[in-house]
């Protein structure tokens, strides 16, 4: 697989409070456990449900305290620059992709959304880089996604596989989907969490080389969202991250040579004429160096 280290996205998702202190944290903590971009969502629930589900439902009703204010994104922008970190935010509506346009280094469309071919076109024809999540879809739908995207104008889009179960139960994760997918478009493809596993996310990085992972980010169990059961904490994470790191460097060069780490025992080893550590070489620069 290529050894570049895969793009880590920390989705804060709904868990942000309306709080824009808590949005800072968001990003501070994310680029503290090792991520290269934040992703937050930026919706209205009159602008994301039908009428008649919100009319019925106050389940739905109630998710108009998950909404993003707008005001907040210049200043989370501003601290994932501070940070060094990427910046992206789902637009759930189409004049979002507008209001979002100045700020993020790349949209993020969700698996819910896929279908909605408006608002595809509508990122690609920014020009701004674009992640797409497949959740639910099958390839003949990811198709017709990739195509809006590329008649649009969009030049750079990269697919994640998904599970959109919340949480996805690890057998039910399918990460060979990820070969699937590359394969059938010739695009980047990812893989986006739900699964709260270590294991998945290594698997999809080091089976199938995912190029993005990113999942749902917690900060302290006391997110909207937490309680589903999707959402990572990081300490959690943390580990899983840095171990992805760890892991990229111990392929080498592949040269089968005696390493840094091991270069001082070469002269420790048997000698062939008498079977005795270490070899006569140094078993004579011991007698001189010991006065014997």
């Amino acid at each position: 697989m290529d050894q570049t280290m895969p793009l880590f996205i920390a989705e804060a998702s709904s868990n942000h409070a309306r709080d824009l202190d808590r949005c800072l944290r968001f990003v501070d903590v994310s680029a503290d456990i090792g991520c290269g971009a934040v992703k937050f969502q930026l919706f209205r629930i009159d602008e994301l449900f039908a009428p008649e589900v919100l009319q019925t439902s106050g389940e739905h009703r109630r998710r108009k305290d998950w909404e993003l204010p707008l005001e907040f994104v210049p200043e989370i922008a501003k601290r994932c620059r501070e940070r060094n970190m990427l910046f992206s935010c789902t637009p759930f509506y189409l004049d979002a992709v507008e209001e979002l346009r100045p700020y993020v280094d790349f949209y993020k469309i969700a698996s819910y959304e896929l279908l909605w071919l408006d608002l595809v076109r509508s990122c690609a024809a920014t020009g701004v880089s674009t992640i797409l999540s497949t959740g639910m879809a099958d390839l003949a739908e990811i198709d017709e996604a990739v195509q809006a995207f590329s008649t649009a104008g969009g030049k750079d889009l990269t697919l994640l596989h998904c599970v959109s179960g919340y949480p996805a139960p690890p057998a039910e994760c399918n990460l060979a989907a990820i070969e699937t997918i590359r394969a059938a478009t010739g695009l980047p493809v990812g893989w986006s969490d739900h699964s709260r596993t270590p294991g998945v996310i290594q698997r999809a990085i080091h089976r199938f080389s995912a190029q993005v992972v990113e999942f749902h980010l917690d900060l302290d169990e006391q997110g909207a969202e937490y309680e589903t059961g999707h959402c990572w904490l990081p300490a959690e994470i943390e580990p899983v991250i840095r171990s992805v790191r760890e892991s990229l460097l111990v392929d080498g060069d592949g040269e089968k040579k005696a390493t840094k780490a091991e270069i001082h025992d070469r002269g420790w080893r048997a000698d062939p004429a008498d079977g005795l550590r270490p070899l006569i070489k140094t078993r004579e620069e011991w007698r001189q160096s010991h006065g014997i």
